[in-house]
């Protein structure tokens, strides 16, 4: 195996908390299962800001175009709301997914039956819930052209378009069909055909790929709007969901309450395979930054170390690895030790984001 090049970009918020928790994980796999990761690390978001001026140095995108994974902790947060929208924490983000052409956003929604009682849903509706959702990532609504605010007449008018051609559609919808082949085999593709030409092209995209290359593979569709309903009537029915970028956003959204906190959940964002046969990808938790609690070892570190379980899977081709350091946040979970998002359990106080990360490594050596 070559060399696994990692470029850690911890950000603001709690995102440098959760993300030391990570690096007990790289080194205790390099310490005691031989994998051997070179690391490098620059900022992000705000923290990057008040050091150069800019969300995303050219040189930290230089190392992100350089190495197999960027890991991400968070961006943003209320001390840089005021800043012109062109240099706001989270153009960074944007411009990381944007260069490195990382279109395909995967979001696992699972529910470890330890926490199927935070739900907010029926816990048997929820119990044993693994769904993955698909989003299209660098094209639609939030980067069509025309945009902008402009005056007509008496009146400013906010103008966003919604575009999508048929290869951004084709490659997204072929990264969900290979993943449900490693899953349930199935997929549904979530759009707007009623009511929007681009849902139309997507729908009709979708039904060629699925004929000519994945017709092994069951493939349902379903209006945005009623998959958005579904998933918290049963969303035990889905496998794999594939949708665009706007969709996307909301759907994920909708479905990572259905684990029951923001802290559980992962992501992960794929482009196209490089020389070495390994995809572009960015790595990070849902959750945001959570400045109330930043700085107070009050951050649920699981979001961040399941997205490495993401990288060492879809990067590294580490499933094993990534099975192991699953299995160990559910056995962490399943003896009751919980962050304070998760509450504690009568008389016992929360494990501070350092503990849980400790709890982990522990499950890990067995």
């Amino acid at each position: 195996m070559s060399a696994m090049k990692l470029l850690i970009l911890p950000g603001d918020g709690i995102g440098p908390e959760v993300m030391a928790e990570v690096r007990k994980v790289i080194d205790w796999l390099g310490a005691n299962k031989g994998l051997a990761f070179e690391v490098e690390e620059d900022l992000v978001g705000g923290a990057s800001y008040d050091a150069h001026g800019t969300p995303l140095t050219d040189e930290a995108m230089a190392k992100a175009q350089a190495v197999d994974a960027v890991l991400l902790g968070a961006v943003g947060g209320p001390k840089w709301e005021k800043l012109d929208f062109s240099v706001k924490p989270e153009r960074g983000l944007l411009r990381l997914r944007k260069e490195m052409d990382l279109y395909a956003n995967l979001r696992p929604a699972q529910c470890f039956d330890a926490l199927a009682d935070f739900s907010s849903l029926k816990k048997e509706v929820v119990s044993g819930l693994d769904i993955m959702i698909v989003r299209e990532l660098t094209s639609g609504v939030y980067f069509g052209e025309p945009r902008g605010i402009v005056e007509e007449g008496n009146e400013r008018v906010g103008i966003n378009t919604h575009r999508y051609t048929e290869s951004e559609i084709a490659r997204v919808a072929r990264s969900a069909f290979e993943l449900a082949r490693k899953r349930g085999n199935r997929v549904c593709s979530m759009e707007k055909h009623n009511v929007m030409e681009a849902g139309i092209l997507w729908h009709d995209v979708v039904e060629e790929v699925h004929k000519a290359e994945y017709s092994d593979v069951e493939l349902s569709h379903m209006l945005a709007d009623a998959g958005a309903m579904q998933l918290v009537r049963w969303p035990k029915q889905f496998d794999v969901i594939v949708t665009d970028n706007l969709f996307g956003d909301i759907l994920s959204d909708c479905a990572a309450m259905l684990t029951g906190s923001l802290g559980m959940l992962p992501s992960a964002s794929l482009g196209a395979p490089m020389e070495n046969g390994r995809p572009k990808a960015l790595y990070e938790p849902v959750h945001g930054t959570a400045p109330d609690i930043a700085g107070q070892g009050k951050a649920n570190p699981i979001a961040c170390i399941l997205s490495f379980a993401m990288a060492l899977r879809y990067s590294f081709d580490l499933g094993a690895e990534a099975d192991a350091l699953e299995k160990a946040v559910e056995a962490v979970l399943a003896k009751g030790i919980r962050t304070a998002d998760l509450g504690a359990a009568e008389g016992s106080t929360p494990a501070s984001t350092s503990e849980m990360g400790d709890a982990i490594i522990a499950e890990l050596a067995g």
